[in-house]
């Protein structure tokens, strides 16, 4: 009787010992996940995500071969470059001598959009630096490029097209239509202190609430020095006194200006970067925007203004989009006014009508002079 008992007690703690193991097997949280099936090699695939750094430090000199680290990163070695290291001494060289067109007439070097190639490739070492040769080879292969690590204008057609395609404006005007623009009313006025020279400059308000978050972070990232930096010199223009403006000036032939004008959204903005002595903030002239893309704060600008959804035309250091809101339902290019374009149809391009000619008349006759003197005529002296 006293075996039976202790055999009913063990099967009895085995069957408890059982039920336990089982509960905690089938219990919802501790079930092991699936094994997911492999990837199809046809299977589509999130494409990678672009990181770029977080601050841009300048790259002038051009030579220098080691640069100021992101905050908190560790710094690149500028000097190794592998394969590529024979391109950094070119690349250096046509920083400052390269004879080319990019914008459809004629330039020097291309120092001046060495800051966007530097953070498009993801490096913050110089231009002139194997680092750098060897992440401009790393995107040329990954652009369908050969992978020389040489800067020259066909990788830069295909960077700027990337660019282009990041402005919502751009794209819109690729489809032939321009963006409409806001009431008036709608509109939010900067302050007098965030105006250069006091100008009234109106955007959209989420527009000029984006503009004040970024200037907030670069005074406290100390890259704003000087009492003008990021002040607005422009924002929106009506259109009607932009087509006026055309006709007038007859300079809105494609590069600087347009008969379509992003500051038509009241999301294009223009801001004091810096100014090569003897010229204007807005002035294109290339030693102006080389002084401009050397500042420090244009390097940050490149590498933080993305975050508060600004995007930049690169030929003009000072002109940021915001990309924040849409843009307003627009019209035809074809249908907007297109004196001073330049286009077929401009009337600035028609000489004008040679005025009529007078019709023929008979000749008169000359005056009757005065009577022919009779006295003798006298020889000239010393003849």
């Amino acid at each position: 009787m006293k075996i039976l008992r202790r055999l009913i007690w063990v099967l009895g703690g085995l069957a408890v010992l059982v039920a336990a193991f089982v509960a905690w097997v089938m219990w919802p949280g501790k079930r092991p996940a699936p094994a997911l099936p492999p990837p199809s090699a046809s299977a589509p695939r999130e494409p990678a995500q672009y990181a770029p750094p977080t601050y841009l430090p300048s790259n002038d000199p051009p030579a220098s071969p080691t640069l100021r680290a992101a905050p908190g990163g560790s710094p690149e070695d500028c000097n190794a470059g592998g394969a590529s290291a024979s391109a950094a001494p070119v690349n250096a060289a046509s920083l400052t001598t390269l004879t080319w067109t990019p914008f459809g007439r004629a330039e020097t070097g291309w120092e001046i959009y060495a800051p966007r190639v530097a953070h498009e490739v993801q490096t913050a070492c110089a231009p002139g630096t194997p680092r750098f040769a060897a992440a401009l080879a790393r995107w040329q292969g990954g652009h369908g490029l050969k992978a020389t690590g040489t800067f020259d204008p066909e990788t830069f057609k295909v960077m700027l097209v990337r660019w282009h395609r990041a402005r919502p404006f751009v794209k819109v005007n690729g489809e032939g239509i321009c963006p409409g623009a806001p009431s008036v009313a709608l509109l939010s006025t900067a302050k007098s202190e965030e105006s250069y020279g006091g100008k009234a400059i109106q955007l959209r308000p989420g527009a000029l609430d984006a503009y004040r978050r970024m200037v907030a972070e670069a005074k406290a990232d100390g890259v704003v020095r000087d009492p003008r930096a990021l002040t607005l010199f422009s924002g929106f223009r009506d259109p009607a006194a932009d087509a006026a403006r055309c006709a007038r000036d007859n300079n809105c032939q494609g590069v600087s200006r347009t008969i379509c004008s992003a500051h038509r959204t009241g999301l294009a903005m223009d801001l004091f970067i810096a100014a090569a002595p003897g010229f204007g903030p807005d002035s294109s002239a290339d030693p102006n925007r080389l002084a401009m893309t050397r500042s420090d704060l244009y390097r940050w600008l490149v590498a933080n203004a993305g975050r508060f959804g600004f995007v930049n035309y690169v030929f003009e250091p000072w002109h940021w989009e915001w990309t924040g809101e849409p843009m307003l339902p627009g019209v035809p290019i074809a249908s907007l006014p297109l004196a001073g374009s330049g286009r077929p149809g401009d009337p600035l391009l028609t000489p004008p009508a040679a005025p009529a000619r007078a019709a023929a008349t008979a000749p008169r006759p000359p005056p009757k002079g005065p009577p022919p003197s009779k006295a003798p005529l006298r020889r000239p002296a010393g003849s």
